[in-house]
């Protein structure tokens, strides 16, 4: 008898302070991302949510750090 293994689901979406804890910004920061268009969000009711691959896509899309050119 075969038996039909789940596997958990991963987590599809974050919410604001989910997506705040995971970078380790604030709450505002993210809003501001928002709002500015970098980072895509989604309403549930009065839930905003942030796609996983929304939230990947926004990390990727940030500035590399560049020590050489901001040393004083």
């Amino acid at each position: 008898m075969e038996h039909d293994v789940q596997l958990p689901l991963r987590k599809q979406a974050h919410s604001v302070d989910n997506v705040a804890e995971i970078i380790g910004t604030g709450r505002d920061g993210i809003y501001a991302a928002i709002r500015s268009g970098q980072l895509r969000a989604r309403k549930f009711g009065r839930r905003t949510l942030i796609l996983e691959h929304d939230l990947r896509a926004f990390l990727e899309s940030l500035p590399e750090l560049d020590l050489k050119g901001n040393q004083a």
